[in-house]
């Protein structure tokens, strides 16, 4: 009974120590406790007033009552009610006089108290453009041609929804700026023309980029007929000769690589499992006779696969994606590739990584340039862009692998004219009880 006692008075003495200690402290107002970030209210609210050019209309209108007074009632509806403002713009001068000349400003108090912050936004005039100059490939290394294969005698395979025309059209208007010449290879004839080692247009043919836009086929002119062993396997043997011999990068958009052959004409009577004339299966000897062809290794269609056709999910790499944000090219990270070329290929043919455009996944890499270097030396001779997604091309995975192979350097243009640039200020503070 005593105890129960005892802890009753403790619980008392404790209680009642609390409530007098409550009653004398001096609590910090909600404010101080959890402060609203006026900086960040500041700057979003700006952004917000320019969401469609707004902002940046009134900025350059300061003379203009109409637009200025619903500036500030924008203004005044995108804040709290106990938040005070004034806004003020400036002229950015580019001379070596004064930087910022005041041209207006607008305020709903006085006074913006003890408690206030502030951020600013450049705006540009309406009249401004901003342009960007890319760097052409070729033009401290030599080469700088781009052939795209665009042959009308000829037709593609896993390309569903495209045809080869209007991917060749698409790549010459994505990558055309960045080379120094950018040809149309119209037929076979003109590409028999390009791997007999002639140019087409006086162009530089060393060193160039053959973009292959048929897919999973390759067009084949008709002087080249006549290696016609195993399914004409040996004409990819013949491409792969030339591509080391001159130096080429051959790009191959999706699938397996060097499947098909095509010749509308040749091939007027011949078509594949799906019903497309004009074609010839290589399948999988294609892609080994090509790599034998490269690594200047004698005419064979044996050896193991090198592709496979395991379902895996390809997602870009850093370096790929970084390249997205510095040309502005914007394709999924994630890919779906069924036709990836195994890593062996590397040690067999005497390949280097110019590039991983997607990560490897269990021993195949989904999308990769491979540089052919000779055993003994350091120099390339002849590259591979291989692509293995799967049945739908996306012409922008190879512009964003071939800039970021060859880095062409984007020089942006920038504010030099004086009246372009206004900043403006949005000053905030806090007004009202807790």
């Amino acid at each position: 009974m005593m105890r129960t006692i005892e802890v009753l008075i403790v619980i008392i003495i404790i209680t009642g120590a609390f409530i007098g200690a409550s009653f004398f402290a001096v609590l910090p107002w909600p404010r101080q406790v959890s402060p609203m970030n006026l900086r960040r209210l500041s700057f979003t609210t700006l952004q917000l007033l320019d969401l469609d050019y707004d902002l940046s209309t009134a900025a350059f209108e300061v003379n203009n009552p109409s637009i200025w007074n619903a500036l500030q009632v924008a203004l005044s509806a995108s804040l709290p009610p106990n938040v005070i403002f004034n806004l003020t713009v400036y002229e950015v001068s580019g001379g070596t006089e004064q930087l910022y000349d005041m041209k207006a400003s607008i305020s709903n108090a006085e006074s913006l108290g003890a408690t206030s912050d502030a951020s600013s936004y450049l705006t540009a005039s309406s009249n401004v453009t901003f342009n960007t100059i890319p760097e052409k490939i070729g033009e401290h290394e030599g080469g700088g041609t781009l052939y795209i294969l665009n042959c009308s005698d000829a037709n593609g395979w896993w390309i569903t929804g495209y045809t080869a025309q209007s991917l060749a059209g698409d790549l010459y208007r994505l990558l055309s700026p960045y080379f120094i010449d950018t040809i149309m290879v119209q037929d076979t004839t003109q590409l028999a023309t390009i791997l007999d080692g002639n140019p087409l247009q006086g162009e530089t043919h060393q060193n160039a980029v053959v973009i292959n836009t048929f897919g999973e086929a390759v067009p084949i002119p008709s002087s080249y007929t006549m290696y016609n062993d195993d399914s004409y396997a040996e004409y990819f043997y013949e491409v792969g000769k030339r591509v080391s011999l001159y130096n080429w990068t051959w790009s191959s958009i999706v699938g397996y690589p060097f499947y098909y052959v095509s010749n509308t004409v040749v091939f007027s009577g011949a078509q594949n499992s799906w019903g497309i004339y004009g074609m010839r299966c290589t399948a999988g000897s294609g892609s080994i006779a090509f790599l034998r062809g490269l690594d200047n290794q004698t005419y064979s269609t044996s050896g193991n696969p090198v592709t496979d056709s395991a379902d895996r999910q390809a997602t870009l790499t850093q370096e790929a994606i970084e390249a997205c944000n510095y040309y502005g090219i914007y394709p999924s990270v994630y890919q779906t590739s069924t036709r990836a070329l195994s890593d062996s290929i590397r040690q067999t043919y005497h390949l280097s990584v110019g590039m991983h455009i997607f990560n490897p996944v269990s021993g195949y890499n989904p999308g990769t340039i491979y540089n052919h270097v000779s055993v003994g030396t350091s120099t390339i001779t002849g590259s591979l862009l291989a692509l293995g997604l799967t049945r739908t091309p996306d012409i922008r995975l190879t512009g964003v692998g071939l800039l970021s192979y060859y880095n062409p350097r984007l020089y942006r243009s920038e504010y030099t004219a004086y009246g372009t640039s206004r900043l403006v200020v949005l000053q905030l503070g806090l007004v009202g009880g807790a």
